[in-house]
């Protein structure tokens, strides 16, 4: 009556095994370390560049436990927080601005149990620490770009109107538009009335030209600047998703601010790279007219960038399109010299600004720039053959795989309605939550042994299978948590120490069951049967409405209350796994073989 097959013994036992390996990782500890990665796509991770850092480390007297190279950085392991410091402001100073010396915790766990994926769980900012961003928004290059878009929309809207015109300039922010006649002027004021409602328009005349003068109103500068905000807080997002980072916290402070925490995260140097990099595109034409000359003032009109070779190219200031108008971009070959480039879809305003640009310029150049901390580089130039239609342009110039990868997840990720600058850059050490981790623990331990002593005190035998199920409860939620990467904070602690009064109330049903049929006359074997069988409708009831209250935390929530609610709905399952299968597979290994069993201790 109460026996297991062989099959369901070792199906119990294989969890056990796997929660155990995975939960290991977690016993090791982490050492302080620092990470240097480079930050130019010239510059690689090589065995020099380790030389480099351990020389420099000895050099400062600083005792490393071990140097290791990977394929994008180098890693240093010390044995305290104090070392680790020194050790970063010793390797940025040695090293320039070439590299990202960054801080970061590296798992002490073997290397067999990294090799299967056995690593431990993260820990969020309130316990392990993790990385502190600060971005501020430029407001002005906002406004900038939107009267720059602005410019290139209206020569555009002129031009397919028919509507003859001398010139649209820029002078900070106001646009101003030239005509040879008073009727030109009209009918071209008209139109742009019609088109352009975030603009106000007045008239001056300025010797035998006619001009409309162009400014944004007080609303739509407003607009503009909270629009910026919202975009770049999507991009950061996107790019986050990208790194897939868990439970990130990213939000405005202020009017012009964005705090961006990253709990738990391991690669902090490529965090760093990736969030602080402000990469947007623009595609202008090259000024085929001019030729810089090095210590000369470039001419009106134009601007110097260099490209990826260090010689200088003079392009117009006119911007064809930006970053915004990419619906897609992908990392891929040049299908006829198999380089690395980037492929990019364009939305439909920019498919027809790229196909009615390349009609008109056949035979010129065009630059398409990339930048990158305020910094332009012109990706590359090349001469326009045909006119180019469908929305579909390649992006290639010398460029790694690793950096086309790089630069499409940029792009993909959306492009930043205004530049950003990180004015504050914080990673929070591991001894800040070393309270929070020691307090979070000791109530667990505390409330388990509680628990424990009433279970046994009260259910003897029966209490004893009990508790050894709730600690495999616990090893499998730990080892789902480590093998998830999930990041525990102080709320997911919060969650296991529901999950362990949840998963003991269900065996406090099934004891209080088979309580009851004994009292009833039932033969101790046929209690225990009826016991599990009967409780198990109650405890599924109880489990799957309190699923449904952790789904809808997980769907509603953010932050630490998402962290909560993964923990109990993984909770849920491991404590029903434990509640049924464990115990009673316990319990049939003491009483289930006993024919003539007359009492069991319960209680």
């Amino acid at each position: 009556m109460n026996h297991y097959p062989l099959w369901k013994y070792l199906l119990i036992l294989s969890a056990l095994a796997l929660g155990l390996v995975y939960t290991m990782p977690n016993f090791y500890g982490e050492s302080p370390a620092v990470q240097v990665s480079p930050l130019r796509s010239g510059i690689k991770a090589d065995a020099a560049l380790m030389g480099r850092v351990e020389a420099a480390l000895k050099a400062a007297n600083l005792n490393s436990e071990a140097v290791s190279l990977d394929a994008t950085s180098v890693k240093a392991r010390f044995g305290d927080t104090d070392s680790q410091l020194k050790a970063k402001d010793t390797l940025q100073t040695q090293l320039g601005e070439d590299y990202v010396v960054a801080l970061n915790l590296l798992s002490r766990s073997p290397q067999w149990l990294a090799s299967i994926s056995a690593l431990p769980m993260y820990l969020g900012l309130d316990l392990r620490g993790g990385v502190h961003f600060m971005m501020q928004v430029d407001m002005r290059g906002a406004l900038d770009k939107a009267m720059e878009s602005s410019a290139s929309d209206i020569r555009s809207t002129l031009r397919d109107k028919n509507i003859a015109y001398s010139g649209v300039t820029r002078d900070g922010r106001q646009l101003t538009v030239r005509f040879r006649d008073a009727d030109a002027r009209g009918k071209g004021e008209a139109e742009l009335r019609q088109h352009f409602n975030g603009l106000l328009f007045s008239n001056k005349e300025e010797g035998s030209e006619y001009l409309l003068l162009a400014s944004l109103k007080p609303e739509e500068d407003k607009r503009i600047q909270d629009s910026a905000i919202q975009q770049n807080l999507v991009t950061l997002r996107n790019r986050v998703n990208e790194l897939g980072v868990a439970e990130p916290v990213i939000q405005q402070q202020g009017a012009d601010r964005i705090v961006v925490q990253l709990p738990g995260v391991q690669d902090t140097a490529r965090a760093k790279d990736i969030l602080g990099r402000t990469a947007t595109l623009e595609v202008r034409m090259v000024d085929e007219e001019h030729h810089y000359v090095e210590g000369t003032a470039v001419p009106f009109g134009t601007e110097m960038f260099k490209d990826r070779e260090g010689t200088p190219i003079l392009v117009k200031k006119a911007v064809i399109f930006t970053g915004e108008r990419i619906s897609d971009a992908q990392p891929g070959f040049d299908s006829r010299d198999n380089e690395p480039a980037v492929h990019l879809n364009l939305d439909g305003v920019g498919a027809r600004k790229f196909k009615e640009t390349t009609r008109e310029n056949v035979g010129k150049r065009m630059a398409i720039i990339l930048f990158e901390k305020g910094k332009g580089e012109i990706v590359t130039a090349p001469t326009i053959r045909e006119e180019i239609g469908g929305g579909r342009v390649q992006i290639t110039g010398r460029m790694s795989t690793e950096e086309a990868q790089n630069t499409a997840l940029l792009l993909r990720a959306g492009a930043l309605a205004a530049p950003m600058e990180i004015v504050e850059e914080r990673t929070v050490g591991p001894s800040l939550g070393a309270d929070n981790i020691a307090r979070g623990f000791n109530s667990t331990k505390i409330g388990f042994t509680a628990i424990a002593i009433f279970m046994m005190a009260y259910y003897l035998m029966f209490g004893m299978v009990s508790m050894l199920a709730l600690g495999a409860n616990l090893l499998l939620l730990v080892a789902l948590l480590s093998m998830m990467q999930a990041t525990l904070t102080l709320p997911g602690m919060a969650g296991i120490a529901l999950t362990l009064g949840m998963a003991i109330d269900a065996n406090v049903l099934i004891n209080e069951r088979i309580r009851e049929e004994l009292r009833n006359g039932n033969t101790p074997q046929a209690s225990i049967h009826a016991g599990y069988e009967q409780a198990f409708g109650t405890i599924l009831d109880s489990n799957i409405t309190t699923l449904i209250a952790g789904i809808a935390l997980f769907m509603f929530g953010s932050g630490p209350i998402r962290g909560f609610a993964v923990v109990l709905c993984l909770g849920i399952l491991t404590s029903m796994f434990s509640a049924v299968l464990v115990s009673r597979s316990l319990v049939n290994l003491i009483y289930g073989r006993k024919a003539r069993l007359s009492k069991v201790a319960i209680g």
